[in-house]
């Protein structure tokens, strides 16, 4: 199976490489586990460090709760982001780096601890250094955008780009902060921090626990996206994008 798994890893590899989609992978009869999903991820993102990319953190998935029980999940996804992942805030984003890209506003973490075992809510703060407003943009390697759980694992979780914002100190004012989605100046989403787990920092004790039941070290100086506070818009050509994240400001980008 091991092999099968390492076909799956390089067609998904290939296709983030190249901008190419490819077909779903179960739906096409070859089912594997969530379990297999994250070994295949996890195949995936070595293929890209070999290549010379770095791992600089995470990104959080299906930290709603609604979206939970859409899934039939009772636990949070992760992938891994990479240096090349990251866009320039304020800058221009190309569109053909990406198949069929989304933009959802987020809120981005800063570690200045390793996150090496499950933390409790008291003791997540302790481990961050700073916050920001901050875009993911997610790209579903597989045709139409449609996938099954397994398979969005496997896909590194959709995560594509990020976009972050100034950084800011402020912890303790996360809680309920609005959160503004905008294209070309004109409101598409809107919603609260609070949609993320009842509280952000929420989604930090639950990274902590799906790390260390992947044996896996977080070192400080990485990235925590902490999961979309409103559903994902289409990016189009010549597109302003900026998402507004209460006090904590903006983060922003062009599409060219």
């Amino acid at each position: 199976m091991s092999s099968i798994h390492a076909s799956i890893a390089a067609a998904l590899d290939e296709a983030a490489r190249k901008a190419v989609a490819v077909s779903q992978f179960s739906s096409a009869g070859t089912p594997f586990s969530i379990e297999d999903a994250y070994r295949i991820q996890a195949m995936s993102i070595e293929r890209r460090c070999q290549r010379g990319e770095r791992r600089i953190g995470i990104k959080l998935g299906f930290t709603s709760r609604a979206k939970m029980v859409q899934m039939g999940v009772d636990s949070l996804i992760w992938g891994w982001l990479t240096n090349t992942m990251v866009e320039e805030d304020g800058g221009s984003v190309r569109l053909e780096k990406y198949i069929h890209p989304r933009a959802e506003p987020e809120i981005c973490f800063l570690t200045k601890r390793d996150i090496d075992r499950p933390l409790t809510l008291l003791e997540v703060a302790d481990h961050i250094e700073a916050v920001a407003p901050a875009i993911e943009i997610i790209d579903s390697r597989y045709e139409a955008f449609k996938f099954t759980l397994e398979d969005v694992v496997a896909d590194n979780c959709s995560s594509a780009g990020v976009v972050v914002g100034p950084w800011s100190g402020k912890l303790d004012a996360l809680a309920n902060l609005g959160v503004v989605l905008r294209t070309d100046g004109r409101v598409v989403q809107t919603g609260s921090t609070a949609a993320i787990l009842g509280h952000p920092l929420r989604s930090l004790v639950q990274a902590s626990r799906v790390l260390a039941a992947a044996g896996t070290v977080l070192p400080a100086g990485s990235l925590i996206m902490a999961g979309a506070a409103t559903a994902a818009e289409t990016m189009a050509h010549g597109n302003h994008v900026s998402a507004t994240v209460g006090e904590l400001g903006a983060a922003s980008f062009h599409v060219v």
